[in-house]
């Protein structure tokens, strides 16, 4: 399939295909006779595991590594293995630490919750009886 199609599969624009490949993110993509692009299946799952490793925030470096070790072939099991595991206890670190921001967050709209329904009913008792409070 050309570039365009692949682009419309996998929501990466074709700059970003093409940078991918340049830099080593997915391995090289086969050409047709005319020098086009042909993304295969095996393309997309690379740009696909690439796409979401960078979601996870795993940087471009760690991830052209391991094309390059994969590349490489089963010598580099355990290497591979090491930089998954290894790239696995930083986002952990990096989901609890978000973890901790939201539970924060959340006190704090909690705090603001409970004054802001201090406010409302302080208004409340502050009108006349036969006023129309609008919210």
């Amino acid at each position: 399939m050309n570039i365009a199609k692949a682009s419309q599969i996998s929501g990466v624009s074709p700059d970003t295909l093409r940078y991918y490949e340049k830099i080593g993110l997915v391995p090289s993509v086969e050409r047709t006779k005319n020098g086009n692009r042909n993304y295969g299946e095996d393309d997309l799952k690379w740009i696909e595991f690439s796409k979401c490793m960078r979601t996870a925030g795993l940087s471009i470096n760690v991830l052209t590594e391991y094309l390059r070790l994969f590349k490489e072939g089963d010598s580099t099991l355990e290497n591979r293995y090491a930089l998954l595991q290894e790239q696995r206890i930083e986002l952990q670190q990096r989901i609890d630490q978000m973890q901790e921001t939201l539970e924060r967050l959340n006190q704090k709209i909690e705090n603001y919750d409970t004054q802001l329904l201090k406010k409302e009913k302080a208004l409340v008792n502050k009108q006349p009886r036969n006023s129309v409070i609008e919210f």
